[in-house]
């Protein structure tokens, strides 16, 4: 008889979906969205209405496999888990002997977001004394550009958006990474709301729009300025709210706005100056104008000043006051669960040095002293999505570089491993997930065994730390008395009950330390337009990298409903939606190259070439290209990636990528 259990998606997605998956004869046979669950709904995306697909896909890895050919050839030979381990751990006995334990690289980030298996190396590389992974590959700019500006300060409930009149998705593709906020969002147009959209192509969230704001690659932040002149100059201003909650306002007001008119802004963000007057007189003559505000613009040279920019519009306007009023960038609940006990930093005997995931190529090709002698990845694929993908490759295509990799098939990264490792799918181990879209966390169990000799990141850690002869208790404890250790004890973000819920595999809803905008968590107490610790005191118009490197075109490397990163091309058809790897130009850019529809066109920098076929496009504006997913290189056209012409290059704050800060040439093959 088919058992129907629950589960959560485990994808770097904000809503960490609740999961009804029946199970028959050992397979997940079908998998729908929790219909009881408080965000899901019911509701899943394209991507997980199949993951049954994924977890049982012929693709899978079933068994422990050592290269036989040429790093890159994807040949290997199967091996026991004894001799897998036995070989991981004498390696890395070698290398920490001649070159110390920092010569050992961890790579991995977002794959899994269960606590216990996403950070389940964390605790293990602590002791080992490896190089630490300053995990920044996403969107800390938008974090640091919140902090900058509203300090700690808890999100607000995003539910608030069905009270609004005027509901803004800024540089967030809500129809592909965040369809909850997408309905949520025409719930709110249903009821009398205006829906903008504000990006830099026409996504498929554009069309569901009232109005649809085209800007430049980077411009965002050079939109918000203008709008803040035209409020300030005709005295839209909430003075009440303003004086009660906003510390520097007049400091932005006499130092920054004077140059930011819209006739000023106009070039920068690429929206005509009549344009940008109205939608700040739209904007704050809203009774509760809501922002949701995406990572996106975040991933260029002035990400962080791009955020803060923005969260200044509704301290201005007063619009925290009103419910449904605001601005939404995402929650933050690391105070509900003690992930200390998981990572353990206390096992660490000293503070090894940090190494950018954003910069990976350098430190496999360049960083000495000691050089990384040894990568171990788990949930992730760097080859294909880690930025300068020519210089990630060099790094992992080096003879004395011992690479593992644990994962579920044989990506990018994999075919260039010494040691593959069979993983598990998220079906397969149990784990708690807790969303960054919303307050609610999901404990789930098991809803299978392990396919084939896969194991879960903790049972691989486990067993390293045993090849490694330590007799540390702490790795001897199984993934459910981890989640356990995690739900040890109440505290102020979850009661005794809610705590007994989420043991019974519940999704439940927790509750912030502090009223979201009730009180502003910042040192002034106050909304810090003006903030004297940043470099930048004031928010004001910053250049993105791309000004600079002298190409014609900017590209989006964008989001697909159909991907996730390198996410779901196992799946045939997900991938057929996909049609191929295609770059989508302009016509008017297209007829001045001499280029025709569905050719293969080449893309380069200075960084790299690669391989698109073309589908011209009226959806992306003059001057602008996009490709949307990241694709595994034995499905397109050449042998690399979009990510062959994204840099190393950071963000102004957070450290965060400049994947999106990209200029290009394109010509026929």
């Amino acid at each position: 008889m088919p058992v129907i259990s629950r589960s959560v998606c485990p994808y770097d997605c904000p809503d960490a979906c609740g999961l009804l998956v029946t199970v028959e004869n050992g397979r997940a046979i079908k998998i729908v969205g929790d219909p009881d669950h408080p965000v899901t709904r019911g509701l899943l995306c394209a991507k997980m209405n199949q993951y049954q697909q994924t977890v049982h896909s012929p693709r899978r890895l079933t068994t422990p496999l050592r290269r036989v050919g040429k790093k890159g050839s994807g040949k290997f030979e199967p091996i026991t888990w004894d001799a897998a381990i036995s070989s991981i751990c004498a390696n890395w006995q070698r290398i920490i002997a001649s070159h110390g334990a920092e010569a050992i690289l961890p790579y991995s980030y977002a794959g899994t977001m269960g606590l216990v298996q996403r950070n389940a190396g964390h605790a293990f590389f602590n002791k080992l004394g490896a190089s630490r992974l300053e995990r920044t590959i996403c969107s800390p700019a938008k974090d640091a550009g919140w902090k900058a500006i509203m300090g700690e300060t808890p999100a607000m409930d995003p539910a608030e958006v069905e009270q609004s009149d005027l509901v803004i998705l800024w540089g967030i593709n809500a129809a592909a990474t965040s369809i909850h906020a997408m309905r949520d969002a025409q719930e709110a147009r249903r009821g009398g709301a205006r829906l903008w959209a504000i990006d830099t192509y026409r996504t498929p969230t554009c069309d569901a729009v009232d109005e649809l704001f085209l800007v430049r690659p980077g411009g965002d932040g050079a939109l918000a300025l203008a709008m803040l002149h035209v409020i300030e100059r005709e005295q839209l201003l909430d003075r009440e709210f303003i004086s009660a909650n906003v510390l520097g306002f007049e400091e932005l007001t006499a130092q920054i706005l004077p140059s930011c008119s819209p006739t000023e802004m106009s070039e920068v963000c690429g929206l005509p100056a009549e344009v940008i007057e109205r939608m700040a007189r739209e904007y704050a003559r809203a009774k509760a104008p809501f922002i949701r505000l995406g990572s996106g613009l975040t991933r260029y040279g002035n990400g962080a000043v791009t955020v803060r920019t923005i969260c200044c519009l509704p301290a201005v306007v007063g619009a925290w006051g009103k419910p449904g009023g605001g601005i939404f960038i995402g929650t933050s609940t690391g105070g509900a669960f003690p992930l200390q006990r998981v990572t353990r930093e206390d096992f660490m005997v000293s503070e090894p040095r940090l190494i950018s995931m954003n910069q990976l190529g350098t430190a496999l090709t360049e960083l000495a002293d000691p050089a990384v002698m040894s990568l171990y990845v788990y949930h992730s694929n760097p080859a294909s999505i880690a930025p300068d993908q020519n210089a990630v490759i060099r790094g992992l295509e080096r003879e004395d570089l011992f690479t593992v990799v644990h994962e579920r098939f044989l990506t990018d990264t994999a075919r260039y491993a010494d040691i593959v490792l069979p993983a598990t799918s998220s079906l397969e181990h149990p784990d708690l997930y807790r969303c960054y879209g919303s307050y609610h966390a999901q404990r789930c169990s098991a809803a299978i065994s392990p396919v084939g000799e896969a194991k879960s990141n903790w049972e691989v850690f486990s067993l390293l730390a045993a090849g490694m002869g330590w007799d540390e208790p702490f790795f001897r404890l199984s993934a459910e008395e981890l989640v356990e250790l995690l739900l040890a004890g109440e505290n102020r973000w979850r009661s005794a009950a809610v705590t007994e819920r989420l043991r019974q595999g519940e999704p439940v809803i927790l509750t912030p330390t502090s009223a979201p905008k009730k009180q502003w968590l910042t040192p002034s107490g106050k909304i810090e337009i003006l903030n004297g610790r940043e470099s930048e005191p004031l928010p004001r118009l910053l250049p993105t990298h791309a000004e600079r490197d002298g190409y014609p075109l900017r590209l989006q490397p964008a989001t697909t409903p159909f991907a996730l990163n390198s996410s779901f091309y196992e799946q045939d058809y997900l991938r057929a939606k996909q049609n191929c790897m295609e770059l989508l130009m302009n016509r008017v850019d297209a007829e001045a190259r001499g280029l025709a529809n569905g050719q293969v066109v080449v893309a380069r920098n200075d960084l790299g070439a690669v391989r698109f076929t073309l589908l011209i496009s009226e959806r992306v504006p003059i001057g602008t290209v996009v490709t949307e997913g990241v694709w595994w290189r034995e499905f397109i056209p050449g042998d690399r990636g979009v990510n062959a012409l994204t840099s190393q290059r950071l963000t102004d704050g957070g450290r965060g990528s400049t994947l999106y800060d990209v200029t290009v040439e394109v010509r026929g093959e």
